[in-house]
């Protein structure tokens, strides 16, 4: 398959240099602009049977617009107290605060859809707002300050599109970058920024849609970076080799596919809500089904699978597990030893697996029975990630239209998993 010539300003046709709070040159405007027209020049005799997918503008961070048709996000509100009244499913609108100890377990409320979580070298947390795109840092002890560290703007977060997920360069402690996958005007994409930077595109031309804009983000083992993409509200495109929706792609961490010619890594995917992996090299994904009786799955990533949707006769691998009766959603997933976790928003719990090496590869692996954890009092649980102390971090979806919110949410918990399925506050 061959890629169509992206704009001058979205294509890296060279590593860059990575260093702590580097700078972008605004001479680069005028050299991106002859290399755009050369690159569309070039295509417009090279590509006969283009891809049914076009890379889009470049997309603004830090005050920059999202263009026509993207939603307007409210700037950074004087601190206070945090709105919503129970039963209230509308984003609160005052700013993030630590909640009080009575719960040691919940670290953060009053936030607007948080979806992207980042574990930091410090123990620390970033937490993205889908809605708003503001960046927060959460503390790991409970009654501390949640600090607003960054805002990305020109986001379009109609439907269910907006800041989806972050991710930490795998070479953060020399170059301080954060990745994020963002929906613009146009579509779709993955950006990096420092925090005193602005954000720069890695990954662009994803579909957008109204729905189906799900996106995650997992540095690998490898090094390289792992980007699942929702189907855009267009089953057809996730069975398309060349679209990007409906994928898990695979490129570096300058956004170069690491297989040459194509990013594609797996396809068929409806939604994927997780990517997780292992320390023996499997790499997991959770998938909610939008099929009638079909139950979410958890899958074992193999390149160049066909994961089924919206065909499930071109199905290459079966899944590894399949949700519970009444515990479907899957929002996130992720890894601690030999046990696999994944949130459930519909059954609002967090759900376990043991892990189980087959065979000689370290790139297969069985997954247990999904059994309860038992954390429901929080009620839809959507992202989840792994600490390097061992604990959980979670975040819930309660405002998302489908809970029972409570004034405290949408909020960011902490939980230390036990032998046995039981999870006792730190």
């Amino acid at each position: 398959m061959n890629l169509p010539c992206k704009p001058a300003s979205e294509v890296r046709d060279r590593p860059r240099r990575r260093q702590t709070g580097r700078m972008r040159s605004r001479g680069c405007v005028v050299v991106a602009a002859l290399l755009s027209a050369l690159c569309v020049a070039a295509c417009s005799s090279a590509d006969a049977n283009p891809p049914d997918w076009v890379p889009k503008p470049s997309f603004q961070g830090d005050g920059g617009g999202g263009g026509t048709g993207s939603s307007a996000i409210p700037g950074l509100p004087t601190p206070s107290a945090p709105s919503g009244s129970p039963g209230s499913n509308s984003p609160t609108s005052g700013a993030p605060s630590a909640t009080p100890a009575e719960d040691p377990n919940v670290l953060a409320k009053g936030l607007a859809s948080p979806i992207g979580l980042a574990m930091m070298p410090d123990g620390t947390a970033i937490v993205g707002e889908r809605a708003t795109g503001r960046i927060l840092q959460v503390q790991p002890k409970p009654d501390q300050p949640v600090t607003v560290v960054k805002r990305l703007t020109g986001l379009d977060a109609s439907g269910d599109g907006g800041l989806l997920d972050l991710a930490l360069s795998p070479t953060y402690a020399e170059d301080r970058l954060i990745y994020a996958y963002i929906t613009t005007a146009t579509d779709n994409r993955v950006v990096d920024f420092t925090m005193g930077g602005t954000p720069a595109p890695v990954l662009t031309g994803i579909p957008k849609g109204q729905t189906g804009n799900t996106g995650r983000l997992l540095f690998g083992l490898d090094g390289n970076l792992y980007v699942g993409t929702g189907d855009a509200g267009r089953p057809s495109l996730a069975a398309n080799p060349s679209s990007l929706a409906g994928k898990v792609l695979l490129v570096n961490p300058i956004g170069q596919p690491v297989k040459a010619g194509s990013p594609v890594f797996t396809t068929g995917h409806h939604e994927v809500d997780g990517l997780c992996q292992s320390s023996t090299g499997p790499i997991f994904e959770a998938e909610a089904s939008p099929a009638a009786g079909a139950k979410d799955e958890i899958n074992v990533l193999t390149a160049g699978a066909n994961y089924g949707w919206p065909a499930p006769a071109a199905k290459s691998l079966s899944a590894a597990a399949t949700a519970p009766d009444g515990k479907g959603g899957f929002g996130g997933c992720a890894v601690i030893g030999a046990q696999l976790y994944v949130t459930s928003r519909d059954g609002t719990d967090l759900l376990g697996a043991g892990l189980t090496a087959t065979g000689t590869s370290t790139a297969t692996s069985t997954v247990g029975t999904l059994v309860s954890e038992q954390l429901t009092k929080y009620g839809r649980l959507r992202t989840v990630v792994a600490a390097s102390d061992g604990a959980l971090w979670l975040t819930t979806s309660n405002r998302d239209g489908q809970g029972a919110p409570i004034p405290a949410d949408d909020r960011v918990i902490r939980i230390v998993p036990q032998l046995g399925g039981a999870d006792s506050p730190v």
